[in-house]
C-alpha cells in the first residue's frame, strides 16, 4: 500500500468551505483512481489541513498526487497560503 499525505495552510475561517469542495469535488475524482483504498481529510488546527490519500499501489499514489495538484489549483488556491507539503511513500506497517 502507498500514501501520499498533503499539509495545507489555509486563510483563517475557510476550513468548511475547502472541507465542502473538497468532498464534493476531489473525493468523487480521486476514489476514481485504480487501486483507490481510502481518503482522509483532517483538521489539525491553527488553520492547518492535512490529507491522507491511501492507493493499493504506487501508481494509484502517483496519479493521485497530479490529480491533487490540479483540483487544487483550479478549486481552492484562493485559500492557500504558501506552498503545500507533500510525503509520499510505501506504507510499511499499519494495524
Amino acid at each position: 500500500m502507498y500514501a501520499a499525505i498533503r499539509r495545507y495552510k489555509i486563510q483563517s475561517g475557510t476550513l468548511s468551505e475547502v472541507a465542502q469542495r473538497a468532498q464534493q469535488g476531489f473525493v468523487p475524482l480521486v476514489s476514481q483512481i485504480p487501486g483507490f483504498v481510502g481518503y482522509y481529510g483532517i483538521d489539525a488546527g491553527n488553520d492547518v489541513v492535512v490529507t491522507i490519500s491511501l492507493f493499493q499501489d504506487q501508481a494509484g499514489e502517483e496519479e493521485s498526487t497530479r490529480r491533487a495538484a490540479n483540483w487544487v489549483r483550479q478549486n481552492v488556491a484562493e485559500f492557500i497560503q504558501g506552498g503545500v507539503e507533500v510525503t509520499t511513500g510505501e506504507v510499511k506497517w499499519s494495524s
